[in-house]
């Protein structure tokens, strides 16, 4: 994997290069000294991997972080930044980590298994359905991200068995973990409209985990999911329309 630590502070970019050093010392390891420098590392490396830092003269860190993720093969990213008012708008970009400086090296070890695991489905799209279908600005994500108390975290969506909206907030819930996030249960259903299929007003379900529809003793239908105890319930108005999307697996 290649990674590129982008740092206007000397001392901080050398600090993260120790830490990687240690931690992935077969990695490819770049450096720039400023958002301007990276975009043009972008081209000339196609790094997989960004550590960025966000208050940066010129080009800050979330400039850089939209503009790569245009490319084709878009790198991961994990911002590292002294500032906490930024998660927002790191995980409106889809970062994998979100790390406060001084950053800890076991902090930075679960940010680049995170970004390995990103990298792996990206190139299982590629060669799922074709580089230029991958390409796509339009197609759906491949991991949803959210801040909790344990910090910036992410899940792939091929993990997610459904997505359950509360009144703040919908919960993207798969076997390891539940994350809430700002999407609005439409949007999702209209980004990810091929993996998934709404079941209830408040629910969206994951059509390769339905194990099976089941009949409740009150008379309700709910959808029994793959390695979850979440059953969301499934109105009687969307049954048939679920039904056939199931069957059309």
């Amino acid at each position: 994997m290649k990674i590129l630590v982008v740092d206007d502070e000397p001392l901080a970019r050398e600090r993260l290069l120790r830490l990687l050093s240690r931690l992935c010392p077969d990695d490819e390891l770049l450096q720039a000294g400023g958002g301007r420098e990276a975009l043009a590392m972008l081209d000339a490396n196609e790094p997989d991997l960004l550590l960025l830092d966000i208050r940066m003269p010129e080009v800050d860190g979330i400039e850089v972080a939209a503009l790569a993720a245009q490319r084709p093969a878009p790198p991961a990213v994990v911002f590292c930044t002294a500032y906490d008012e930024y998660a927002l708008q790191a995980l409106q970009h889809q970062a994998v980590a979100y790390l406060l400086k001084p950053v800890r090296e076991a902090a930075l070890e679960q940010a680049l298994a995170g970004a390995s695991r990103v990298n792996r489905l990206q190139l299982a799209s590629l060669r799922d359905n074709g580089e230029a279908e991958a390409a796509n600005p339009e197609a759906g994500r491949t991991a949803v991200s959210s801040t909790t108390h344990r910090g910036f975290e992410s899940e792939p969506v091929e993990n997610i068995r459904c997505f359950i909206a509360g009144q703040k907030y919908v919960s993207a819930i798969s076997p390891q973990r539940e994350l809430l996030l700002p999407d609005t249960l439409k949007d999702l259903e209209e980004e990810f409209a091929e993996s998934f299929v709404r079941v209830h007003r408040n629910a969206l379900v994951a059509l390769r985990y339905v194990q099976r529809l089941e009949k409740t003793d009150d008379g309700q239908w709910q959808a029994v999911l793959a390695d979850v105890a979440v059953t969301p319930a499934v109105s009687r108005r969307l049954l048939p329309a679920v039904k056939q999307r199931l069957a059309q697996r």
